[in-house]
């Protein structure tokens, strides 16, 4: 068990930080809170899970998101998405074939929809289209197999709640806002203490 901590917290601790997450960052305050767009996320298999993950964080936080199924995308999903919004997706190989075809698509319904691209393969066709690459570092992953996502999904997730922290910063989101998005549960209760 301390082996498999000490390595995620190691990839962790290494990964790269560079300016995309200001672009990141940039990007997502300026489609959403200005231009009135939502953020878009997605990704397939683990990776799908993060991006839905990643978007109900933002939802709870005061930044509109929706997860978009990249499948379902092909067959009338990709609805969704409007001139406004900016897209958040997710793959560790940057090549996973339903994420490629699902730029394509937006691109067809929208060119101008920008691309934030998180990944562990910074030389992928998936990083070479995207508008801003936020590299997970690509460390192995714990997995005995070296096949289960499970670096890769804490990476992910990492990153996920720096942009989140980081909107929420920049967009001053207060307890008040909070408390008006949970109404039930500990969290709910908790954000409407001395309010």
């Amino acid at each position: 068990m301390l082996q498999i901590l000490e390595a995620e917290s190691k990839a962790i601790a290494n990964i790269p930080v560079t300016d995309q997450y200001e672009k990141a960052v940039n990007a997502i305050i300026e489609h959403v809170h200005k231009r009135g767009g939502k953020l878009v996320t997605s990704g397939m298999g683990k990776a799908g899970q993060i991006a839905m993950n990643i978007a109900t964080t933002f939802c709870s936080t005061g930044t509109p998101a929706v997860n978009l199924h990249p499948s379902e995308a092909q067959h009338g999903d990709l609805g969704i998405l409007q001139p406004n919004d900016i897209m958040l997706l997710i793959s560790n190989s940057g090549k996973t074939r339903e994420i490629i075809d699902l730029v394509a698509l937006a691109h067809r319904l929208y060119p101008q929809v920008p691309l934030i691209v998180i990944t562990g393969n910074e030389d992928s066709e998936l990083a070479r289209i995207a508008d801003i690459t936020l590299s997970t570092g690509g460390t192995p992953e714990v997995c005995p197999l070296g096949l289960t996502p499970t670096t890769s999904t804490t990476m992910m997730t990492v990153i996920g709640d720096v942009l989140v922290v980081n909107v929420m910063r920049l967009t001053e989101f207060t307890k008040a806002q909070y408390a008006l998005r949970h109404h039930g549960g500990y969290l709910g209760d908790k954000s409407r203490e001395n309010n």
